[in-house]
Protein backbone atom coordinates (compact mmCIF):
# COMPACT_ATOMS: atom_id res chain seq x y z
CA UNK A 1 0.00 0.00 0.00
CA UNK A 2 2.50 2.35 0.94
CA UNK A 3 4.36 2.27 -2.57
CA UNK A 4 1.03 2.79 -4.42
CA UNK A 5 0.30 5.78 -1.97
CA UNK A 6 3.61 7.21 -3.37
CA UNK A 7 2.79 6.38 -6.80
CA UNK A 8 -0.29 7.84 -6.52
CA UNK A 9 1.28 11.15 -4.64
CA UNK A 10 3.50 11.33 -7.27
CA UNK A 11 1.29 10.91 -10.63
CA UNK A 12 -1.14 13.68 -8.57
CA UNK A 13 1.77 15.99 -8.67
CA UNK A 14 2.52 15.34 -12.52
CA UNK A 15 -0.24 15.23 -13.89
CA UNK A 16 -3.38 16.51 -11.67
CA UNK A 17 -6.27 14.67 -10.38
CA UNK A 18 -6.10 11.23 -9.21
CA UNK A 19 -8.38 9.23 -11.25
CA UNK A 20 -10.50 6.05 -9.79
CA UNK A 21 -11.50 4.62 -13.53
CA UNK A 22 -12.63 1.22 -13.09
CA UNK A 23 -12.19 0.91 -9.21
CA UNK A 24 -15.14 -0.68 -7.60
CA UNK A 25 -16.04 -0.79 -4.01
CA UNK A 26 -16.99 -4.02 -3.04
CA UNK A 27 -19.27 -4.85 0.14
CA UNK A 28 -17.65 -8.11 2.06
CA UNK A 29 -20.04 -10.32 4.48
CA UNK A 30 -18.01 -11.98 6.77
CA UNK A 31 -19.59 -14.95 8.34
CA UNK A 32 -17.20 -16.00 11.56
CA UNK A 33 -14.20 -14.50 13.42
CA UNK A 34 -11.84 -16.59 11.07
CA UNK A 35 -12.90 -14.77 8.33
CA UNK A 36 -12.62 -11.41 9.70
CA UNK A 37 -8.93 -11.89 10.72
CA UNK A 38 -8.46 -13.51 7.11
CA UNK A 39 -9.89 -9.93 5.57
CA UNK A 40 -7.64 -7.96 8.29
CA UNK A 41 -4.97 -9.99 6.26
CA UNK A 42 -5.90 -8.69 2.76
CA UNK A 43 -6.06 -5.14 4.48
CA UNK A 44 -2.29 -5.24 5.57
CA UNK A 45 -1.45 -6.37 1.91
CA UNK A 46 0.43 -3.00 1.18
CA UNK A 47 1.06 -3.78 -2.97
CA UNK A 48 -2.86 -3.91 -3.16
CA UNK A 49 -3.42 -0.41 -2.76
CA UNK A 50 -6.81 -1.39 -1.15
CA UNK A 51 -9.40 1.76 0.39
CA UNK A 52 -11.47 0.26 3.39
CA UNK A 53 -14.71 2.55 3.38
CA UNK A 54 -15.85 0.21 6.42
CA UNK A 55 -12.51 -1.62 8.11
CA UNK A 56 -13.23 -5.53 9.00
CA UNK A 57 -13.75 -5.63 12.81
CA UNK A 58 -16.37 -8.04 13.63
CA UNK A 59 -18.97 -10.38 11.75
CA UNK A 60 -22.49 -8.42 12.25
CA UNK A 61 -21.02 -5.80 10.07
CA UNK A 62 -20.52 -5.27 6.84
CA UNK A 63 -17.00 -4.02 4.83
CA UNK A 64 -16.79 -1.97 2.46
CA UNK A 65 -13.41 -1.59 0.36
CA UNK A 66 -13.04 0.17 -2.87
CA UNK A 67 -10.48 -2.08 -5.14
CA UNK A 68 -8.14 -0.34 -7.69
CA UNK A 69 -9.19 -1.80 -11.50
CA UNK A 70 -5.92 -3.96 -11.38
CA UNK A 71 -5.99 -5.62 -8.24
CA UNK A 72 -9.55 -6.75 -8.84
CA UNK A 73 -9.29 -9.88 -10.20
CA UNK A 74 -6.74 -10.98 -7.30
CA UNK A 75 -9.09 -9.59 -4.49
CA UNK A 76 -11.77 -11.54 -5.95
CA UNK A 77 -10.07 -14.97 -6.09
CA UNK A 78 -8.72 -14.32 -2.62
CA UNK A 79 -12.12 -13.95 -1.28
CA UNK A 80 -13.35 -16.67 -3.66
CA UNK A 81 -11.47 -18.98 -2.30
CA UNK A 82 -12.01 -18.13 1.24
CA UNK A 83 -15.56 -18.60 0.34
CA UNK A 84 -16.28 -14.78 1.32
CA UNK A 85 -19.46 -13.42 0.05
CA UNK A 86 -19.17 -10.10 -1.63
CA UNK A 87 -21.45 -7.95 -3.63
CA UNK A 88 -20.31 -4.48 -6.05
CA UNK A 89 -21.80 -2.20 -4.37
CA UNK A 90 -20.42 0.67 -6.82
CA UNK A 91 -19.39 -0.41 -10.01
CA UNK A 92 -17.18 2.06 -11.09
CA UNK A 93 -16.11 4.52 -8.68
CA UNK A 94 -15.09 7.25 -11.40
CA UNK A 95 -18.67 7.24 -12.90
CA UNK A 96 -19.72 8.59 -9.47
CA UNK A 97 -17.32 11.11 -9.79
CA UNK A 98 -17.59 12.46 -12.84
CA UNK A 99 -21.57 12.67 -12.13
CA UNK A 100 -20.87 14.98 -9.05
CA UNK A 101 -18.43 17.22 -10.57
CA UNK A 102 -21.14 17.44 -13.74
CA UNK A 103 -23.34 19.10 -11.51
CA UNK A 104 -20.93 21.54 -9.81
CA UNK A 105 -19.92 24.73 -10.46
CA UNK A 106 -18.20 27.88 -9.28
CA UNK A 107 -21.19 29.47 -6.66
CA UNK A 108 -21.81 33.11 -8.34
CA UNK A 109 -24.41 33.71 -5.51
CA UNK A 110 -24.80 37.66 -4.41
CA UNK A 111 -26.18 36.62 -1.20
CA UNK A 112 -26.89 33.36 0.89
CA UNK A 113 -30.52 33.43 -0.34
CA UNK A 114 -29.30 32.96 -3.99
CA UNK A 115 -27.07 29.77 -2.55
CA UNK A 116 -27.57 26.51 -3.61
CA UNK A 117 -27.58 24.35 -1.05
CA UNK A 118 -29.07 21.11 -3.49
CA UNK A 119 -25.35 20.94 -4.90
CA UNK A 120 -21.38 20.21 -3.21
CA UNK A 121 -19.16 23.32 -2.92
CA UNK A 122 -15.51 24.23 -3.69
CA UNK A 123 -13.82 25.38 -0.38
CA UNK A 124 -13.71 29.46 -1.57
CA UNK A 125 -17.48 29.02 -2.32
CA UNK A 126 -18.28 27.83 1.52
CA UNK A 127 -15.94 30.33 2.69
CA UNK A 128 -17.87 33.14 0.40
CA UNK A 129 -20.88 32.04 1.66
CA UNK A 130 -20.05 32.27 5.30
CA UNK A 131 -19.08 35.73 4.84
CA UNK A 132 -22.04 36.54 3.34
CA UNK A 133 -23.85 34.96 5.61
CA UNK A 134 -22.04 37.27 8.77
CA UNK A 135 -22.49 40.39 6.37
CA UNK A 136 -26.71 39.97 6.65
CA UNK A 137 -26.81 39.13 10.10
CA UNK A 138 -24.15 41.04 12.08
CA UNK A 139 -26.11 41.80 15.12
CA UNK A 140 -26.55 37.79 15.24
CA UNK A 141 -24.04 35.61 13.32
CA UNK A 142 -20.19 36.43 13.64
CA UNK A 143 -17.20 34.51 12.37
CA UNK A 144 -14.20 33.72 14.88
CA UNK A 145 -10.58 32.10 13.56
CA UNK A 146 -9.70 29.92 15.82
CA UNK A 147 -6.27 29.09 14.37
CA UNK A 148 -4.71 28.03 10.87
CA UNK A 149 -4.12 24.69 9.12
CA UNK A 150 -1.05 23.21 8.07
CA UNK A 151 -1.12 24.99 4.56
CA UNK A 152 -1.94 28.34 6.17
CA UNK A 153 -5.83 28.02 5.37
CA UNK A 154 -7.79 30.52 8.39
CA UNK A 155 -9.87 27.70 10.78
CA UNK A 156 -13.49 29.40 10.40
CA UNK A 157 -15.97 29.25 13.11
CA UNK A 158 -19.55 30.82 12.75
CA UNK A 159 -20.70 32.34 16.05
CA UNK A 160 -24.54 32.61 16.12
CA UNK A 161 -25.15 34.67 19.87
CA UNK A 162 -27.80 36.65 20.82
CA UNK A 163 -26.30 38.41 23.96
CA UNK A 164 -22.86 38.08 26.62
CA UNK A 165 -21.88 35.02 28.42
CA UNK A 166 -23.53 32.43 27.27
CA UNK A 167 -23.63 28.92 27.81
CA UNK A 168 -21.95 26.70 24.46
CA UNK A 169 -22.97 24.33 21.55
CA UNK A 170 -20.65 23.44 19.26
CA UNK A 171 -21.23 21.58 15.93
CA UNK A 172 -18.61 20.74 13.68
CA UNK A 173 -18.30 18.95 9.96
CA UNK A 174 -16.03 17.91 7.61
CA UNK A 175 -13.12 16.62 9.56
CA UNK A 176 -13.02 13.80 7.23
CA UNK A 177 -12.21 15.46 3.88
CA UNK A 178 -13.88 12.88 1.53
CA UNK A 179 -17.42 13.16 3.37
CA UNK A 180 -18.41 15.59 1.48
CA UNK A 181 -22.35 15.53 2.43
CA UNK A 182 -21.20 16.74 6.14
CA UNK A 183 -19.78 20.37 4.55
CA UNK A 184 -22.71 20.23 2.87
CA UNK A 185 -24.98 19.91 5.21
CA UNK A 186 -23.10 22.22 7.75
CA UNK A 187 -24.21 25.33 5.30
CA UNK A 188 -28.09 24.13 5.43
CA UNK A 189 -27.40 23.95 9.05
CA UNK A 190 -26.31 27.71 9.62
CA UNK A 191 -28.89 29.18 6.95
CA UNK A 192 -31.39 27.17 8.69
CA UNK A 193 -30.40 28.94 12.01
CA UNK A 194 -30.69 32.64 10.83
CA UNK A 195 -34.05 31.61 8.70
CA UNK A 196 -36.00 29.67 12.08
CA UNK A 197 -34.64 32.11 14.48
CA UNK A 198 -37.63 34.45 14.77
CA UNK A 199 -40.01 31.69 14.11
CA UNK A 200 -38.95 28.57 15.40
CA UNK A 201 -39.59 28.97 18.84
CA UNK A 202 -37.62 26.21 20.48
CA UNK A 203 -34.27 28.03 18.48
CA UNK A 204 -35.50 31.11 19.88
CA UNK A 205 -35.03 29.16 23.46
CA UNK A 206 -31.95 27.87 23.12
CA UNK A 207 -30.08 30.83 21.48
CA UNK A 208 -31.74 32.80 24.71
CA UNK A 209 -29.62 30.64 26.72
CA UNK A 210 -26.83 29.68 24.16
CA UNK A 211 -24.38 30.27 21.93
CA UNK A 212 -24.11 27.79 18.74
CA UNK A 213 -20.78 27.70 17.37
CA UNK A 214 -20.59 26.02 13.87
CA UNK A 215 -17.16 25.35 12.66
CA UNK A 216 -17.88 23.78 8.79
CA UNK A 217 -14.25 22.82 7.33
CA UNK A 218 -12.79 21.34 10.53
CA UNK A 219 -9.56 20.03 7.90
CA UNK A 220 -9.69 22.81 4.80
CA UNK A 221 -6.50 21.19 3.98
CA UNK A 222 -7.93 17.74 2.66
CA UNK A 223 -11.08 19.57 1.42
CA UNK A 224 -9.57 21.55 -1.22
CA UNK A 225 -6.92 18.68 -1.99
CA UNK A 226 -10.28 16.49 -2.75
CA UNK A 227 -11.47 19.09 -4.89
CA UNK A 228 -8.23 19.96 -7.03
CA UNK A 229 -6.08 16.25 -6.39
CA UNK A 230 -7.81 13.06 -4.92
CA UNK A 231 -11.21 13.14 -4.03
CA UNK A 232 -11.00 10.05 -1.98
CA UNK A 233 -8.63 11.95 0.41
CA UNK A 234 -9.32 11.39 3.94
CA UNK A 235 -6.82 12.97 5.94
CA UNK A 236 -5.10 16.17 6.91
CA UNK A 237 -2.34 17.09 4.53
CA UNK A 238 0.78 18.01 7.12
CA UNK A 239 3.59 16.07 6.03
CA UNK A 240 5.39 13.56 8.32
CA UNK A 241 9.03 12.97 8.79
CA UNK A 242 10.89 10.39 7.50
CA UNK A 243 7.85 9.38 5.30
CA UNK A 244 6.38 10.18 2.02
CA UNK A 245 3.22 9.55 3.07
CA UNK A 246 1.16 12.75 3.71
CA UNK A 247 -1.60 13.51 6.67
CA UNK A 248 -2.81 12.56 9.67
CA UNK A 249 -6.58 10.82 10.71
CA UNK A 250 -7.42 13.77 12.37
CA UNK A 251 -10.09 11.70 14.59
CA UNK A 252 -8.04 9.56 16.09
CA UNK A 253 -5.64 12.28 16.72
CA UNK A 254 -7.26 13.54 20.12
CA UNK A 255 -5.93 12.68 23.67
CA UNK A 256 -8.17 10.06 24.47
CA UNK A 257 -6.45 6.70 24.44
CA UNK A 258 -4.12 8.21 21.89
CA UNK A 259 -2.31 5.58 20.26
CA UNK A 260 -3.87 2.63 20.99
CA UNK A 261 -6.44 -0.14 19.26
CA UNK A 262 -8.12 0.73 16.11
CA UNK A 263 -5.76 3.62 15.18
CA UNK A 264 -2.77 3.33 13.30
CA UNK A 265 1.01 3.92 13.68
CA UNK A 266 1.86 3.91 9.99
CA UNK A 267 1.78 7.60 8.31
CA UNK A 268 0.57 5.43 5.55
CA UNK A 269 -2.59 4.06 6.87
CA UNK A 270 -5.83 6.12 6.57
CA UNK A 271 -6.43 5.69 10.63
CA UNK A 272 -2.69 6.90 11.12
CA UNK A 273 -2.86 8.93 14.64
CA UNK A 274 0.05 11.48 14.23
CA UNK A 275 3.07 11.76 16.21
CA UNK A 276 1.46 12.88 19.56
CA UNK A 277 -2.11 13.70 20.21
CA UNK A 278 -2.97 17.13 18.96
CA UNK A 279 -0.29 17.38 16.80
CA UNK A 280 -2.42 18.80 13.81
CA UNK A 281 -3.48 22.42 13.91
CA UNK A 282 -6.84 21.99 13.02
CA UNK A 283 -7.26 19.69 15.82
CA UNK A 284 -5.07 21.34 18.36
CA UNK A 285 -7.38 24.60 17.64
CA UNK A 286 -10.70 23.11 18.61
CA UNK A 287 -8.55 21.72 21.55
CA UNK A 288 -7.28 25.25 22.55
CA UNK A 289 -10.91 26.48 22.33
CA UNK A 290 -12.65 24.10 24.15
CA UNK A 291 -10.45 24.84 27.36
CA UNK A 292 -10.71 28.59 26.76
CA UNK A 293 -14.29 28.70 26.19
CA UNK A 294 -15.07 26.39 28.93
CA UNK A 295 -18.37 26.33 29.18
CA UNK A 296 -19.21 24.23 26.34
CA UNK A 297 -22.76 21.50 27.18
CA UNK A 298 -22.87 20.11 23.77
CA UNK A 299 -20.28 18.95 21.22
CA UNK A 300 -21.70 17.32 18.11
CA UNK A 301 -19.22 16.32 15.88
CA UNK A 302 -20.67 14.86 12.06
CA UNK A 303 -19.41 12.31 9.93
CA UNK A 304 -20.42 10.03 7.23
CA UNK A 305 -21.71 7.15 6.35
CA UNK A 306 -23.48 4.96 7.74
CA UNK A 307 -26.53 6.30 9.18
CA UNK A 308 -25.82 5.99 12.91
CA UNK A 309 -25.00 7.92 16.68
CA UNK A 310 -22.69 7.48 18.43
CA UNK A 311 -21.94 8.60 22.24
CA UNK A 312 -18.44 7.64 23.84
CA UNK A 313 -16.81 5.53 24.86
CA UNK A 314 -14.96 4.40 21.46
CA UNK A 315 -11.21 4.14 23.09
CA UNK A 316 -12.18 0.98 26.03
CA UNK A 317 -15.22 -0.57 26.72
CA UNK A 318 -16.06 1.10 30.13
CA UNK A 319 -19.21 2.66 30.05
CA UNK A 320 -19.70 6.07 30.46
CA UNK A 321 -21.52 6.98 33.75
CA UNK A 322 -23.75 8.73 31.53
CA UNK A 323 -24.35 6.39 29.51
CA UNK A 324 -28.54 5.66 30.36
CA UNK A 325 -28.93 9.74 29.70
CA UNK A 326 -26.69 9.92 26.75
CA UNK A 327 -28.45 6.66 24.72
CA UNK A 328 -31.73 8.54 26.25
CA UNK A 329 -31.06 11.32 24.48
CA UNK A 330 -29.60 9.00 21.29
CA UNK A 331 -33.37 7.46 21.00
CA UNK A 332 -34.95 10.86 21.05
CA UNK A 333 -32.68 12.24 17.91
CA UNK A 334 -32.89 8.99 16.29
CA UNK A 335 -36.48 8.96 16.61
CA UNK A 336 -36.74 12.84 15.50
CA UNK A 337 -34.73 12.17 12.70
CA UNK A 338 -36.93 9.23 11.35
CA UNK A 339 -39.93 11.46 11.29
CA UNK A 340 -39.05 13.24 8.46
CA UNK A 341 -38.36 10.34 5.61
CA UNK A 342 -38.22 7.25 7.80
CA UNK A 343 -34.58 7.15 7.34
CA UNK A 344 -33.21 4.76 9.91
CA UNK A 345 -30.37 5.14 12.33
CA UNK A 346 -28.57 2.91 14.48
CA UNK A 347 -27.01 4.43 18.03
CA UNK A 348 -25.25 3.22 20.95
CA UNK A 349 -21.33 3.78 22.33
CA UNK A 350 -18.79 3.58 19.44
CA UNK A 351 -17.29 0.77 20.29
CA UNK A 352 -20.24 -1.66 20.94
CA UNK A 353 -22.02 -0.15 17.67
CA UNK A 354 -19.25 -0.10 15.09
CA UNK A 355 -15.17 -0.53 16.56
CA UNK A 356 -13.19 0.16 19.18
CA UNK A 357 -11.38 3.73 17.62
CA UNK A 358 -8.65 5.67 19.85
CA UNK A 359 -7.78 9.42 19.71
CA UNK A 360 -11.32 10.08 19.16
CA UNK A 361 -12.75 13.43 19.12
CA UNK A 362 -16.25 13.07 21.54
CA UNK A 363 -14.06 10.74 24.16
CA UNK A 364 -11.76 13.59 24.37
CA UNK A 365 -14.48 16.23 24.60
CA UNK A 366 -16.40 13.43 26.95
CA UNK A 367 -13.60 13.32 29.27
CA UNK A 368 -13.29 17.50 29.46
CA UNK A 369 -16.41 17.44 31.30
CA UNK A 370 -19.11 18.19 27.79
CA UNK A 371 -21.48 15.40 28.94
CA UNK A 372 -23.78 15.82 25.87
CA UNK A 373 -20.89 14.90 23.05
CA UNK A 374 -21.75 12.87 20.07
CA UNK A 375 -21.05 11.53 16.49
CA UNK A 376 -23.19 11.73 13.58
CA UNK A 377 -22.60 9.44 10.94
CA UNK A 378 -24.77 10.71 7.77
CA UNK A 379 -26.71 8.97 5.04
CA UNK A 380 -26.38 6.58 3.55
CA UNK A 381 -25.46 2.30 4.49
CA UNK A 382 -23.54 2.20 1.80
CA UNK A 383 -24.84 2.36 -1.95
CA UNK A 384 -23.01 5.26 -2.80
CA UNK A 385 -20.83 6.14 0.76
CA UNK A 386 -18.53 8.96 0.54
CA UNK A 387 -19.96 9.67 -2.93
CA UNK A 388 -23.56 10.51 -2.01
CA UNK A 389 -24.98 12.50 -5.24
CA UNK A 390 -26.30 15.98 -4.67
CA UNK A 391 -30.26 15.45 -4.37
CA UNK A 392 -29.48 13.98 -1.14
CA UNK A 393 -27.67 17.24 0.02
CA UNK A 394 -30.96 19.05 1.46
CA UNK A 395 -32.59 15.46 2.30
CA UNK A 396 -29.89 14.55 4.64
CA UNK A 397 -29.18 18.15 6.45
CA UNK A 398 -33.42 18.59 6.89
CA UNK A 399 -33.63 15.36 9.01
CA UNK A 400 -30.19 15.12 10.72
CA UNK A 401 -31.54 19.40 11.90
CA UNK A 402 -34.26 17.78 14.04
CA UNK A 403 -32.00 14.96 15.66
CA UNK A 404 -29.74 18.31 16.66
CA UNK A 405 -32.36 20.10 17.38
CA UNK A 406 -33.33 17.12 19.88
CA UNK A 407 -29.96 17.12 21.45
CA UNK A 408 -30.04 21.11 21.67
CA UNK A 409 -33.31 21.28 23.15
CA UNK A 410 -32.42 18.65 25.72
CA UNK A 411 -29.25 20.49 26.69
CA UNK A 412 -31.07 23.57 27.04
CA UNK A 413 -33.22 21.84 29.62
CA UNK A 414 -30.76 19.53 31.73
CA UNK A 415 -27.77 22.02 31.78
CA UNK A 416 -25.88 19.62 34.54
Amino acid sequence: MKRLLILTACFAAVFGKVTFEGHQVLRITAKNAAQIILLKELSGQEDFGLDFWMEPVHESLPVDVRVPFDRLQAVRAFLAFNNIQYRVMIEDVQDLVNEERRWMVKDRAVSTDDFNYNNYHDLESIYSFMDMLVDENKRFVSKIVIGQSYEGRPLNVLKFSTGANRLGIWIDTGIHAREWVTQASGIWFAKKIVKDYNNDRTLKAILEKYDIFLEIVVNPDGYKFTHTTNRMWRKTRKPNPGSSCVGVDANRNWDAGFGGPGSSNNPCYETYHGPSAHSEPEVKAIVDFVKTHGNLKAFVSIHSYSQMLLYPYGYKSTRAKDKAELDKVARKATTALRSLYNTQYTYGSIIKVIYQASGGTIDWTYDQGIKYSYTFELRDTGRYGFILPADQIIPTAEETWLALMAIMKYTKNHPY
